[in-house]
């Protein structure tokens, strides 16, 4: 375990100015309040804020940063509160300290709600002090690398996919490509820990031959470079596990086909002998083409300056090289850490805040999304794109996701142009409004009076504040349009009743009726019945006598007598409030028990049942959106497809099946097809029982010989 005095010494060594006093108290107050707590390890709690400081140390971060993270956990774990913090150690300490608790003391629907909101938090947090997000990463750095000690291992999972999926690209936004890597590679272990193996014993096999390899090439660099007369430092280092699997699976390779599993970085003074650099560099071996890009000239968001570029050697192997200066390489590991300047209450760069100007935009984004699905992958979306740079007519540049639209340039302008977008120009040519930008287009959007969004604009825009919009539009729409439908039905229910239902909805007693279905307005229960949420039925009995509402309802018993029953759902799904409602399940996404699921209203059609992570599903409206569970008493078989890629062999079809069979799974169908001469792809329709059931199937496949990657698909 660290000790506070190696945490001191690092401070001083970066700053000798260093308010170490404030450090001082704030590790003896925890020491304090943690006293008798203890971690899963069996370790005294004291040991995970010593840690997670002694990680902000080691990014040279100042006094501040680090007196927070020895504090980060006292709100949420014993009875220190934001006041006391404040009181003791500052008014910056105890925001950064509120910032990153966590929200464990609220009551949310969901885990997902719940991961929604911390992230929320998080986020708005990061707006206000940067500092938030270098503690929380240390935070969940420190608690990745314990990650063993939790006994189920499903929770470790879990923690590893959110750690993969959340942490880690949050790390790359921000620069800090350290963490990011170290993140990434432990996630890996837990999360499929027989690809970690499979891909740890392949690199492993021929290592002494490889680091004779990467010998032999900084040898030959280092030597180009002294002739004309270049100082540089010259490092070779291997691609990390999870980049491997990654590259694998992206591209359809084997093990054997990942020629780049070392790269190389040249680390100079000066910007001009990067550049120059670079050219000796192809003069030696034949670059590839498409494959160089210029950070140093277009730097990414988060501030990376670097050029890349990869060539061929004289054995045809492929070579990934990095040219940077040493400031550069330093940012390149550090990120905005490494411009870190709140040393003693001096402000940060000012060009630094203008780099973070997306983490604003980021808040503002998901100011009007409250589904946690929609917030958790509109973060993903927002936070994690590979850019692209276009030019407004004007010449003002701005950056996008890779894959954007004119339409995501248009929203980005203004919500206005957005929405009365008709037509785009790039580069003084036409385009169809689908037409995905590359860097350097010069974009010029058309726009005409009395026009509005197409919901067809959904299937292809790629940023957050375009689907938002859209979304927005299309919700508004809808809403009116269920309102008229809405009245027009409860108007007709109420006349067969002869009741009055203008009169009536004009009422405190339609209000409170409203009140007793959960919604805030009358219009909001009325716009539920057109949606078919709810039926103008369940409305009209509030507003009937008691007698005639038992008479009414005996009627509807008397009418159904005798009929032969309707179509029920299949007895695997639980509609809330409702019974003996129509259910089919999304093709698209096939769901099956384990599977976090949801429901959509389709008129005429009941309720269609998707996962919750379904693009489809996700493009739905949300007022459509019904709560949905599995029922855990009906035991039934669901349709699942799987792909399986291997090298193909003799008997290999039959070996897949047989794995197949002996778990219990029915094979509905099956085809074959070939990527090249010696790699197959087959794609199986299984019937299984649950998603644990499924995990089995695919267990046993990936065991199967010549097999090489397995894994579920949608339709």
């Amino acid at each position: 375990m660290i000790r506070i005095t190696d945490i001191i010494d690092k401070i001083i060594e970066n700053n000798p100015d260093a308010e170490l006093d404030l450090v001082d108290r704030a590790y003896i107050y925890s020491a304090q309040v943690h006293d008798g707590q203890v971690r899963l390890s069996g370790e005294p709690y004291l040991s995970h804020p010593l840690e997670v400081a002694g990680i902000l140390a080691d990014m040279k971060l100042d006094a501040v940063s680090v007196a927070a993270a020895l504090l980060h956990d006292v709100i949420e774990d014993t009875h220190a509160t934001k006041e006391e913090i404040e009181s003791m150690f500052g008014k910056d300490v105890a925001l950064i300290v509120d910032g990153v608790t966590k929200l464990s003391k609220m009551a949310f629907k969901s885990s997902q709600e719940r991961q929604a909101e911390n992230f929320r938090k998080m986020i708005l947090a990061m707006a206000n002090d940067i500092r938030v997000i270098f503690i929380k990463l240390a935070d969940r750095l420190h608690n990745i690398r314990t990650l063993q000690f939790h006994k189920l291992e499903d929770r470790k999972r879990k923690i590893a996919q959110e750690t993969v999926d959340i942490y880690a690209p949050l790390a790359a936004r921000l620069g800090i490509y350290w963490i990011k890597k170290e993140l990434e590679d432990t996630s890996f272990m837990y999360i499929m820990p027989d690809e970690y193996e499979k891909i740890k014993g392949m690199v492993n096999k021929d290592r002494i031959e490889r680091e004779v390899y990467v010998e032999n090439i900084k040898s030959k660099i280092n030597e180009k470079m002294a002739q004309v007369g270049l100082t540089c430092e010259v490092q070779g280092r291997y691609k990390q596990y999870w980049s491997i699997y990654s590259k694998m699976k992206a591209q359809n390779l084997t093990f054997e086909d990942v020629h780049d599993l070392v790269a190389f970085r040249l680390i100079l003074d000066t910007v001009p002998q990067c550049y120059e650099a670079l050219g000796h560099i192809h003069s030696m071996w034949k670059p590839i083409a498409k494959k160089f890009k210029d950070y140093i000239g277009f730097p990414k968001p988060n501030m990376y300056q670097s050029l890349h570029t990869t060539v061929s050697d004289t054995n045809g192997d492929r070579i990934e090289i990095q040219i940077r200066t040493a400031e550069m390489d330093r940012v390149a590991e550090s990120g905005i850490a490494a411009h870190w300047s709140y040393k003693e209450g001096r402000q940060t760069e000012e060009n630094v805040g203008k780099t973070y100007s997306w983490l604003r935009n980021l808040v503002e984004n998901q100011e009007t999304i409250k589904d946690p699905d929609e917030f958790l992958e509109s973060v993903r979306i927002d936070l994690f794109p590979d850019e692209v740079y276009v030019f407004t007519p004007t010449g003002e540049i701005h950056s996008l996701p890779r894959g954007a639209t004119p339409i995501d340039f248009a929203y980005l302008i203004h919500t206005e142009v957005g929405n009365l977008c008709t037509g785009a120009k790039v580069n003084n040519r036409m385009v169809a409004l689908s037409t995905e930008l590359k860097t350097g287009d010069r974009v010029e959007i058309i726009t005409t009076k009395n026009t509005t969004p197409s919901k067809d604009w959904l299937h292809f825009v790629k940023t957050v504040k375009a689907r938002s919009r859209i979304r927005q539009w299309i919700k508004q729409q809808e809403k009116e349009r269920s309102i008229t439908l809405g009245r027009e039905m409860l108007e007709k229910v109420f006349r067969k009743h002869r009741l009055n239902f203008n009169a009536i909805s004009k009422t405190e007693d339609f209000q409170k009726v409203a009140e007793g279905f959960g919604f805030k307005t009358e219009d909001e229960l009325i716009a539920s019945i057109g949606y078919g949420k709810n039926t103008p039925l369940q409305v009209v009995k509030k507003f009937l006598p008691k007698d005639e509402e038992e008479r009414d309802t005996e009627a509807i018993i008397g009418k159904l007598v005798g009929k032969p029953p309707s179509k029920k759902n299949k007895g695997g799904i639980l509609v809330k409030g409702m019974d003996d409602i129509l259910v089919r399940f999304g093709k698209c996404c096939q769901p099956v028990p384990g599977d976090a699921i949801t429901g959509y209203i389709t008129r005429g059609q009941g309720v269609t049942i998707h996962r919750k992570s379904c693009v489809n599903a996700l493009k739905t409206s949300p007022e459509r959106q019904i709560d949905v569970s599995w029922n855990e008493e009906v035991n039934n078989s669901y349709p699942v497809t799987i792909r399986v890629r291997s090298l193909d062999r003799v008997g290999l079809l039959a070996d897949i099946a047989g794995s197949i069979s002996k778990n219990k799974a029915n094979i509905i169908s099956v085809n074959t097809t070939f990527w090249t001469k010696e790699k197959v792809e087959n794609i199986f329709e299984l019937s299984v029982e649950s998603t644990t059931h499924l995990e089995t199937v695919l267990s046993s496949i990936k065991k199967v010989p010549t097999v090489h990657d397995v894994k579920r698909i949608d339709r």
